[in-house]
């Protein structure tokens, strides 16, 4: 992991074209984010409601990546 960049946990809320999603932090607040590549290249499915992983940009504290989807 890149010393730069911040994982925090959130619950996606709703799916929006080309791999984006909405997703709701824990602490609140909301974030858009798209999927990593590892997710895209193993096809793994993320559905509203999953428990996720972002990693936030340390440019825009609106934008972020799905590196994780949790149980």
């Amino acid at each position: 992991m890149d010393n730069k960049n911040l994982r925090k946990n959130g619950q996606v809320i709703e799916a929006l074209p080309s791999t984006h999603f909405k997703v709701k932090l824990s602490e609140g607040g909301e974030v858009l984010c798209h999927l990593a590549g590892k997710l895209r290249m193993y096809r793994i499915k993320i559905l509203p409601g999953d428990q996720v992983t972002v990693e936030m940009s340390p440019y825009d504290s609106k934008r972020g990546r799905i590196v994780y989807r949790g149980k």
